[in-house]
């Protein structure tokens, strides 16, 4: 995949993701099976979490370009109440995707919003709300199938994206970083690579190219690099694998630093 994904392709995605993750919360044993990757939840709170997060965020991209989220949309958000029956929650979580989806195709791409990644490479507009919906719901997913047992690999296109999307969102920053400068490198086994650079400009991501037998690492290797499959890369940046299940090369300690740093808002 050397483009981004489309538009219309991350509104599939975010509605197939949906999808996916209510047939987990229909065949689940019960709604109160706990979460191991999100501690102290339960599978119904995951549900809460998600359709309350698809609803603020389809109020977000309805307000347009903005300085804040809506006051009402914060409102409701802090006020969610959710039904309890299986099936009535079941219908609300599916009427909260399409609230999102609906709110994101009267938008269209280009068209601005608040965002709380206003300093990162990810555009402050409703496809970039729609890049980030697409991953936090494969994560999600990915949560609810872990709750009972029955976890799989986030698939292949979107996972590609994602490694990206976490990078250029949540990772990059003018915040200048505290230590010395080096960079990580993150490889894909689908073959796309990505580097982040971190110095006292702050972090910021380029793809790369990708290592091959013949050629290993780049000659300007970066202080650690780590490899394995996409969905293994995404479910390692949002911390819920951690770096021993993956391949580490390089200082392994840097990878610490960069989860424990918490750059300052310019």
């Amino acid at each position: 995949m050397e483009k981004n994904l489309e538009f219309p392709d991350l509104l599939r995605l975010i509605d197939e993701r949906s999808t996916a993750f209510r047939a987990v919360v229909a065949a689940a044993p019960g709604l109160d099976a706990q979460v191991p990757t999100c501690p102290g939840w339960t599978l119904s709170d995951l549900v809460k979490h998600l359709g309350g997060g698809d609803r603020f965020w389809a109020a977000i991209v309805d307000a347009g370009s903005a300085d804040a989220p809506p006051a009402e949309a914060v409102a409701a958000r802090a006020a969610l109440e959710v039904p309890q029956e299986r099936e009535a929650l079941l219908a609300w979580l599916d009427a909260s995707t399409q609230l999102l989806l609906g709110a994101l195709r009267a938008a269209g791409p280009e068209s601005g919003c608040w965002t709380w990644w206003p300093a990162s490479q990810s555009p402050q507009t409703a496809g970039g709300v729609a890049r980030h919906r697409v991953q936090e719901t494969a994560v999600h997913t990915y949560d609810a199938q872990l709750a009972w047992g029955a976890p799989t690999p986030l698939p292949v296109e979107l996972a590609l994206d994602g490694v990206e999307e976490f990078l250029f969102t949540v990772c990059a920053t003018p915040s200048a970083w505290p230590h010395k400068p080096t960079a990580f490198d993150f490889h894909a086994t689908e073959g796309l690579s990505w580097r982040l650079t971190v110095d006292g400009d702050g972090a910021r991501i380029t793809r790369i190219p990708a290592p091959t037998a013949a050629t290993g690492e780049e000659s300007d290797a970066a202080g650690a690099s780590v490899h394995g499959t996409a969905s293994e890369l995404v479910l390692y940046l949002y911390d819920r694998i951690q770096a021993e299940s993956l391949r580490v090369d390089g200082d392994a300690g840097l990878l610490d630093l960069l989860r424990a740093w918490e750059p300052e808002e310019k």
